[in-house]
């Protein structure tokens, strides 16, 4: 995919993610039997997220970057 995503497909995207990593550290933590709140769960998600995002942003801002020096 090149160029801008959409506002609404980056929004549901994201969505997307952020309550499929809830819902894994909700089933991880029932797992080793140190279950958390799924609020707090999705908090945590929230978070990661935003990392995630905040990496792939400099990644792209990176390669750009190099791709004028050339």
């Amino acid at each position: 995919m090149t160029g801008k995503p959409r506002p609404g497909r980056l929004v549901v995207s994201l969505g997307a993610w952020w309550m499929l990593i809830a819902f894994g550290l909700w089933l991880v933590g029932k797992a080793v039997d140190q279950s958390a709140s799924f609020v707090r769960c999705a908090a945590s998600a929230a978070f990661l997220v935003a990392i995630g995002e905040a990496g792939d942003w400099l990644r792209r801002r990176w390669k750009a970057h190099h791709a004028r020096a050339r």
